[in-house]
């Protein structure tokens, strides 16, 4: 891999500035710790005996959670891996994620992160890219590692199970799952261990502390591979430490204006293996002693808010399609929202209809952040102690610029838009053994390419217009999808729409609208007459059609590849 070659670093204005919080400073200080081991095993001597996660009624202990990983790193020592040896981790929410990659990094390993959702094919990938040497995998998901584990360089293979950590009551687990639900496939691993006696193993031999410094790799995080060849975005310990002290500055204006709980409980619904819940729930949460309540399936929404249920709940992460499922269940909207200090929205644009639905519920503004895999992720976010959602995706964080540039390099005024480019400590070090793609999104003053497009207004604060590669052209005129949805979402018949460009032999693209029905009676005439109200000719969608469900990645971003490719 090709780490960022040295940049000259151009001033840019700051204009957001001057809509920072009373008491942010502009810029973070040094790194509070030397690696991102370093931070979590200060966290569980200081946190001790705290409650750290929780998944299917069983709880476990910042100390616990050193032990365990501390035996899960001892283990992978004793099987000759070295530092800098990637280890895959092919795991939904369940408490082996934490044990897992705590483990692996005080082991001086790199984690790479496996979406367990994966066909054979793509799993092949990302195994090949990453020279992964382990990989941990849960039951329900090891028939796909048999089907891509050859041509690997995987040589160990930990089988996890979702019962393992739950005592007595894992075996009743074990057996609904295999046998009653009939979760878990059958599959072969000649010379897999099982996570449990992997713990056991490494309890008898004891972790030999390894240096680790803070430029060196922690994760490889792989994108979602919507356009072409999934590739690693290489993040250092300094990436992923200056990502949560850049957070953990913006997070104090919430806790100043809402008062901080003793015991700080985070809802960690999203997937612990995607960028936004990895830095937001286990790093920051971590990094804060908060308590984590894991939920493996949040599309299993019952099972989801009866866990709900059981805890006041104070920082909510979680992404617009999410919003959406959690609103429609009658049993969510009976919650105490009461102990919400903070609600953050990120991996799509929040749809201002949604979040005027969540604020009236739950008395909560939805803080809408900005980030992707190669900025560690968050790059922006509107202010904690916001009286209105902005519709935006906020400010730059500490240390972060963002620029908004032309096809040629060039700087847009205020107000126009363009590329949306992000310059900090958080930004990537580059795509893993692809020195030419990272060249590409790369600028020679420091800025990574998002391949957004969007505009800064005079606040600083950017709106996100849409992704450049799903930008739709109408005789010339640029249409973003995500303002045609934004729109088609305020009409009380709809539940979910996107929109895409499809060929015209007149105009060269027009717009489709695919839309998910809340009214069983909507018409396709209705959805035409609400867009007409509100968006000139050319944006209007010309074609509607009615579908069950939207196409979506696990962490429920819209797929609008594949609704391109629908005949």
């Amino acid at each position: 891999m090709t780490e960022k070659p040295a940049k000259t670093k151009t001033e840019v204005a700051r204009p957001w500035l001057k809509s920072y919080p009373e008491g942010v400073p502009a810029e973070i200080d040094a790194l509070k710790f030397s690696s991102v081991g370093d931070l979590l095993v200060s966290s569980f001597e200081k946190f001790g005996p705290k409650p750290a996660f929780t998944c299917m009624g069983r709880t476990i202990s910042y100390s616990e959670l050193e032990d365990y990983s501390g035996d899960f790193a001892a283990w992978l020592q004793s099987k000759g891996l070295q530092k800098g040896d990637r280890v895959a981790v092919m795991l939904p929410n369940v408490l082996q994620y934490p044990i897992a990659i705590s483990g692996i990094l005080r082991a001086g390993l790199v984690v790479v992160n496996v979406n367990p959702l994966y066909t054979p094919r793509e799993l092949k990938h990302q195994l090949k890219d990453s020279g992964a040497k382990a990989i941990i995998v849960l039951e329900n998901f090891a028939h796909t590692l048999e089907a891509s584990i050859d041509e690997s360089d995987v040589e160990h293979v930990v089988v996890a199970t979702m019962g393992d950590m739950l005592g007595f009551k894992g075996h009743i687990v074990n057996f609904v799952v295999r046998y009653i639900k009939k979760l878990v496939p059958a599959w072969s691993l000649p010379g897999s261990v099982s996570f449990k006696d992997v713990l056991a193993a490494g309890d008898r031999r004891g972790l030999t502390p390894v240096d680790v410094k803070v430029e060196e790799l922690a994760f490889l995080q792989y994108t979602g591979g919507t356009t072409g060849v999934s590739k690693g975005a290489a993040l250092s310990h300094s990436n992923i430490l200056s990502n949560v002290e850049q957070n953990a500055l913006w997070v104090e204006v919430a806790y100043r204006k809402k008062g901080r709980p003793e015991n700080l409980n985070y809802v960690c619904a999203l997937p612990l293996y995607h960028i936004f819940a990895l830095t937001v729930n286990a790093m920051m949460g971590m990094e804060q002693g908060a308590h984590n309540i894991l939920i493996p399936n949040p599309r299993d929404v019952p099972a989801f808010v009866k866990e709900l249920g059981k805890y006041p709940f104070h920082v909510f992460p979680a992404l617009n399609t999410l919003f959406i499922s959690l609103m429609n269940n009658e049993e969510f909207r009976k919650l105490d929202f009461s102990s919400l200090i903070l609600t953050l929205g990120g991996g799509m644009a929040v749809q201002k209809s949604v979040a005027d639905e969540w604020e009236e519920l739950t008395g909560c503004i939805i803080a809408e952040g900005y980030g992707l895999s190669e900025t560690s992720p968050v790059a922006t976010a509107n202010r904690f102690d916001a009286t209105e959602f902005s519709g935006t995706i906020g400010l730059p964080l500490p240390s972060t610029d963002i620029a908004i540039r032309n096809d040629d390099g060039e700087d847009m005024p205020l107000g126009e838009v363009g590329e949306i480019c992000i310059r900090g400590p958080q930004v990537m070090m580059g795509y893993w053994q692809r020195p030419e793609a990272t060249a590409a999104t790369m600028t020679d003053d420091g800025f990574f390419k998002s391949g957004d497009m969007g505009f800064m207004n005079e606040t600083g604060r950017t709106k996100i217009v849409d992704r450049k590669k799903n930008m739709i052209l109408v005789s010339g005129f640029n249409v973003y999808p995500n303002e045609i949805e934004e729109v088609a979402a305020q009409h009380s018949g709809i539940l979910e729409a996107a929109a895409i460009g499809v060929p015209d032999d007149y105009s060269g693209e027009v717009v489709k609208l695919f839309v998910v029905r809340k009214d069983p009676d909507l018409t396709e005439e209705d959805v035409k007459a609400h867009c007409k109200k509100t968006m000139t000719g050319y944006k209007r969608p010309k074609y509607i059609e009615f579908i069950e469900e939207l196409p979506k990645t696990n962490v429920g971003k819209i797929l609008h590849r594949e609704l391109r490719d629908r005949k």
